[in-house]
């Protein structure tokens, strides 16, 4: 149960403003609220979000608990330092309709972000990938719900200074972890 409570928390924190819900709000301010757009997006999450509760399931089986716990930090800084350091995308000056374009690149996004790092982290550290998948997959689906029904509030340039804070304390606390 923690391990889906914390990969939810972190997946909610980590989504917030993140490139996938950034970009699906772009798409939704310039073609409106199209309930396949935001299906799409959901089904590129949960792919994402199933690969890397997979990963850390196949690594951290192999892993004690120094090494999960040492893997786990470094998937945190790697993470704060994606939330950090990458900027939001621009809203694109021709978006395309097509579902497919947008899946690709969503998935993309998806299969690298800090949201999914923080899947692979919990999921390691806690010995509970399924769970932390689970958690993971939840959140993500709130995060680019959010992005589809509210795109101008995601849109917010503070959002993005507030991503990039988290991120710099991410970055910090799995530094902690290392040392500690």
């Amino acid at each position: 149960m923690s391990g889906f409570l914390f990969a939810f928390l972190a997946v909610l924190l980590a989504g917030t403003g993140a490139r996938d819900q950034v970009m699906l709000a772009a798409l939704t301010r310039a073609q409106g609220p199209r309930f396949t757009l935001l299906v799409t997006a959901v089904a590129g999450a949960l792919a994402a979000t199933a690969f890397a509760g997979w990963a850390s399931q196949r690594v951290g089986a192999e892993m004690i608990g120094p090494a999960r716990d040492a893997l786990a930090s470094i998937a945190l800084i790697v993470a704060g330092g994606e939330m950090a350091l990458l900027a939001r995308p621009r809203p694109p000056a021709e978006p395309t309709r097509s579902l497919f374009a947008a899946f690709l690149v969503l998935a993309a996004w998806q299969v690298s972000d800090a949201a999914r790092l923080m899947v692979f982290a919990v999921g390691v550290a806690a010995a509970a990938p399924v769970p932390a998948s689970l958690g993971g997959a939840v959140a993500s689906c709130a995060t680019l719900v959010a992005g589809w029904l509210a795109p101008d509030l995601v849109s917010d340039r503070r959002l993005g200074q507030v991503r990039r804070f988290l991120g710099v304390g991410l970055v910090l606390f799995g530094i902690g972890r290392l040392i500690v």
